[in-house]
């Protein structure tokens, strides 16, 4: 078979982001450039896109299957050939999103005890812990650390008080951090001390970009008896809206655990969202090489921009997702993304939104045009400054 030919990416306009982003430019005034939410401003990769396509044609929009072993084969093969490391094929399980898979391992698989939580932390996995029934610890990250890590002797004191599962984003959301291996290794450490559980959401492990490198937490030895990863080409290949993520669990005992749970407790994956996940796993490699090349591109005309328009903002380096964690205190205001919404007409996500009582912070998506990257940088100098 001749190798795939790379695939470029193809920027949205602003009247057909507006279509098929609903939620990240749908819900913004036409004067508004949307900023926030971790969609991208790119057209669906066409083999993807021609997939679904071709699933609605042939009228699969029923009720999926309670277990897909194709799915595992292909994700196990991406992850192989992309990662160096793959789990086994029938360790994987479809569920409905990353953060409805971390519920659920929690739910089935976590002790009654509290959750750790590194913060700042992806907002829309806060206060899971409670949503489970379980006391959510923070474990806070300074803002002013120029490279965000997981402070393992505060993981040890909770853990030792009593927290029995740590909530891993892997590559971390917002921090654009690909952790290491020594990193993670010592985080395993800890765990293993006290008996506790490791739930990694490493839904962005796809766009780690140069210079980095994705190492899943289960590729750490010693992980598989106490960890799971949720994973999923959603975030990757912009198809979060079909719904459909995976839970990899590599303890067999483990899998019979939630194989046994009723369907009540993971039932909302969709057949489109299988489809669209073979497609980007099987034949989506040469898009997400552009995409990743788009991304690197995205991230050096940041800073540069920064630099320019911006010099007194801080940025923590980017070495994976889309997702800009900065520091604009320096110019005075709390709320940042209120005065940038107000002032510049950009949407972004409030820092608060991730960290709790944090001030002066915001998290801007990139994943755009570089011309619409460019008046965002410059909207947010006018507004700031």
């Amino acid at each position: 078979m001749a190798p795939d030919v790379r695939r470029p990416v193809v920027d949205l306009t602003e009247a057909e982001a507006r279509r098929a982003l609903p939620l990240k430019w749908g819900t913004v005034p036409d004067d508004v450039i949307p900023a926030w939410v971790a969609e991208m401003d790119y057209a669906v990769d066409p083999v993807v896109l021609e997939a679904v396509q071709r699933a609605l044609a042939d009228g699969v929009t029923g009720y999926p299957l309670d277990h897909y072993p194709e799915l595992g084969e292909a994700y196990a093969g991406w992850a192989g050939r992309h990662f160096g490391w793959a789990p086994d094929a029938a360790a994987v399980r479809a569920v409905v999103d990353v953060t409805g898979g971390v519920r659920l391992a929690i739910d089935v698989l976590s002790g009654p005890e509290g959750v750790v939580f590194p913060t700042p932390g992806y907002n829309a996995q806060h206060r899971l812990a409670g949503i489970t029934g379980r006391a959510e610890h923070l474990l806070e990250v300074p803002a002013s650390a120029e490279r965000a890590e997981i402070d393992l002797d505060r993981l040890d004191r909770l853990l030792a008080d009593g927290a029995q599962t740590l909530i891993l984003n892997q590559p971390h959301n917002p921090w654009g951090r690909a952790f290491t291996r020594a990193e993670l290794e010592g985080i395993r450490d800890v765990v293993l001390r006290h008996g506790a559980r490791v739930v990694c959401d490493e839904i962005f492990a796809p766009l780690v970009l140069p210079g980095a490198e994705h190492v899943s937490y289960l590729a750490i030895d010693g992980t598989h008896d106490h960890a799971v990863a949720v994973v999923s080409a959603s975030k990757a290949f912009n198809t979060a809206g079909l719904k459909c993520a995976q839970l990899v669990v590599p303890s067999a005992a483990d899998r019979a655990r939630l194989d046994e749970e009723p369907m009540s407790r993971n039932d909302s994956y969709s057949a489109l969202g299988v489809v669209a996940a073979l497609a980007a796993y099987d034949h989506g490699d040469p898009w997400l090489a552009s995409l990743v090349e788009r991304l690197d591109q995205q991230r050096s005309l940041l800073g540069s921009l920064l630099a320019t328009h911006l010099p007194e903002v801080r940025m923590r380096p980017l070495e994976a997702t889309y997702l800009a964690w900065l520091d604009a205190s320096a110019y005075g205001h709390d709320d940042a993304a209120a005065v940038a919404l107000e002032r510049g007409r950009v949407r972004l996500s409030d820092g608060a939104s991730y960290a709790p009582g944090s001030t002066g912070h915001v998290r801007l998506n990139i994943a755009t045009s570089p011309d619409r990257l460019t008046e965002i940088v410059e909207r947010l100098a006018k507004a700031w400054t």
